[in-house]
């Protein structure tokens, strides 16, 4: 039975505080990584701009769908209240006067669209449900949710190099680096 092929997935660097890991995501920030990632035990104030992450792209997409939940809502209320079945109630006209009894499912799925776009962009934005991450594979790690802070640089960043990596991360004050390997 053979062994499954392994390939590098980076160089993880653990450092004990915040303002170390504060510190490190700015160098490497400046010195040109693109692909690589910060894990902390909690929400670090400041840190995606330590990291020169760009905001993002979500709330447009939420827009969009809170705007498409509007749209089908008054179409499909125009279409059934005033083109296909017209109800006259209480001599009240039967055209897009009638608009301001359309508010409350107008209103319900905007709500319903936007909460779904947001939900199934998210999981898009971040690639998930992912079962396994390389990550995982690394013995330091587990201590990420509990007292460490860590710094990934990944082996797809066009800047990656072995050694030259390794010495970087030493020169940023980073403890315990590893170089993680994942299924092939």
């Amino acid at each position: 039975m053979s062994t499954p092929l392994k390939r590098v997935h980076g160089y993880l660097a653990e450092f004990t505080t915040v303002q170390d890991i504060f510190r490190a995501a700015e160098k490497v920030r400046d010195s040109g990584f693109t692909s690589w990632d910060v894990h902390s035990p909690f929400p670090i104030h400041g840190m995606d701009d330590a990291m020169g992450l760009s905001r993002s792209i979500l709330p447009r997409f939420v827009f969009v769908g809170g705007a498409t939940g509007t749209l089908t809502a008054f179409t499909l209320q125009y279409y059934t209240q005033v083109v296909l079945y017209p109800t006259v109630v209480q001599a009240k006209p039967a055209n897009i006067f009638t608009i301001p009894a359309f508010f409350p499912v107008m209103f319900e799925l905007t709500i319903l669209f936007s909460a779904f776009t947001a939900l199934f962009g998210c999981l898009a934005l971040m690639k998930l449900p992912r079962l396994h991450h390389p990550l995982f594979n690394s013995k330091n790690f587990p201590r990420f949710s509990d007292d460490r802070f860590f710094i990934c640089i990944e082996a797809r960043d066009p800047k990656f190099s072995t050694e030259k990596t390794k010495s970087f991360l030493e020169s940023l004050g980073g403890q315990n680096i590893e170089l993680v390997e994942g299924e092939a």
